[in-house]
């Protein structure tokens, strides 16, 4: 079958190859990776080697006590988890009304959090004693608050112990 171009000439299709003799691929045998020896019912009945293994051995690096997971930072949540909203039965914190928590090497500490709703009857108080919290906490030099209202607190933000607390789950 011949193509015409834009000029109406005819274009001739490309030439066939013949491809010679091709060697097939050589095939894999079980006789080729097998050992020589059966395992033996011990072998099999025992643990295999367990490819996590240097994973395993390795050493977990220390964190720092400002970091998650450092003795300072995991106070702090603590203290956070001891201030409970007073219109619901669950700490602010599993509430999900703190959005972050920063600690300086010098102990300064900042938590990020909102309110449930701008016009929370707490609005005023609540900044204040969680302040006054986290300041209280054995290594905080001094301890700073910012209300956020971006993003919006929505229930999604509950840890599922709150929702579990509130019949939600």
């Amino acid at each position: 079958m011949n193509d015409t171009d834009n000029n109406d000439r005819i274009i001739a299709p490309p030439p066939n190859e013949t491809v010679g003799d091709v060697a097939p691929p050589p095939r894999a045998r079980v006789q080729d990776v097998a050992d020589d020896a059966p395992e033996t019912d011990a072998q099999k009945l025992g643990r295999k080697k367990d490819y996590l293994e240097g994973f395993l051995k390795e050493k977990p690096q220390a964190q720092g006590d400002g970091e998650p997971g450092g003795e300072l930072y995991e106070a702090i949540i603590a203290a956070l988890k001891e201030i409970y909203d007073p219109e619901i039965p669950v700490n602010i914190y599993d509430l999900g009304l703190i959005y972050g928590v920063e600690v300086t090497q010098g102990g300064h500490a900042t938590v990020q959090m909102t309110l449930t709703t701008p016009h929370c009857p707490v609005a005023e108080s609540m900044p204040g004693e969680v302040e006054l919290r986290v300041g209280a906490v054995p290594g905080v030099g001094d301890a700073e608050v910012n209300l956020v209202w971006d993003p919006p607190w929505d229930p999604g933000k509950m840890s599922d112990e709150a929702k579990l607390e509130l019949g939600m789950l």
